[in-house]
């Protein structure tokens, strides 16, 4: 039995939205726990502090959606307070 030419398409589909369900989740989840540092009876931060956390999330969408959209491969930084 030969293989048919989609096989190898239809394993690279199956592979992105099985990886891309787990990672977005992932991340979906961890923005929550970063949203839950808000809690001022919890936390002290200040507003420069949440604006940086906020800054560096953009950034890093912003960097995925160019890389989609075939737009080139942004710097990757460490994000410090």
């Amino acid at each position: 039995m030969s293989e048919s030419p989609k096989q190898p398409a239809r394993d690279k589909r199956a592979k992105f939205v099985e990886i891309a369900s787990r990672r977005v989740n992932r991340v979906i989840k961890e923005i929550r726990l970063i949203s839950n540092l808000s809690n001022r009876s919890a936390y002290e931060y200040t507003e420069d502090d949440a604006k940086k956390i906020a800054r560096a999330l953009q950034r890093e969408l912003d960097l995925m959606k160019a890389r989609f959209e075939g737009s080139g491969r942004g710097a990757e930084t460490e994000f410090s307070i």
